[in-house]
């Protein structure tokens, strides 16, 4: 009987140490609220404020254990919700250059706000453009090989 390959393990704290890097668990919260908060407020992100639910308790509850798990702390996304599966838990959603755009000025003003460190910023930045750009569902489907 075959069984299921194994999910591949989220990079350890010790190969990626943004975690303790960006203050641990308060300043994750703290970006968190930051990001949400500049959706709110930015006319910029009126388009993906309003693919959330009116109250964000709950999707910032989901980006913070996403983001302890993202960012090399521990694994409390997986051992709640399962496998992230950015890309398929978006699909329901239109997500497009703009869209795109719009979350990662909302994260850029959130790392501004809340991590110091402009190296790690720009270190966090670049990571939430690649997985951002991942997300984006308006492109061709790719030819097969």
């Amino acid at each position: 009987m075959n069984q299921p390959a194994p999910l591949p393990e989220v990079v350890t704290a010790a190969a990626n140490p943004h975690f303790a890097r960006i203050g641990g668990e308060v300043a994750v919260a703290r970006l968190v609220d930051a990001f949400y908060r500049w959706m709110d407020e930015l006319p910029e992100a009126v388009g993906i404020r309003a693919m959330h639910e009116p109250d964000l308790s709950q999707t910032k509850a989901v980006l913070r254990l996403y983001l302890h798990e993202w960012l090399g702390g521990p694994r409390l996304y997986s051992a709640q919700r399962g496998r992230p599966a950015l890309r398929r838990r978006h699909l329901p959603f239109s997500i497009g250059q703009a869209e795109r755009d719009a979350w990662l000025l909302c994260m850029r003003h959130a790392l501004d706000e809340v991590v110091a460190d402009a190296g790690l910023r720009a270190e966090l930045m670049a990571a939430f453009t690649r997985t951002a750009e991942a997300i984006r569902n308006d492109h061709p489907p790719s030819p097969s090989p």
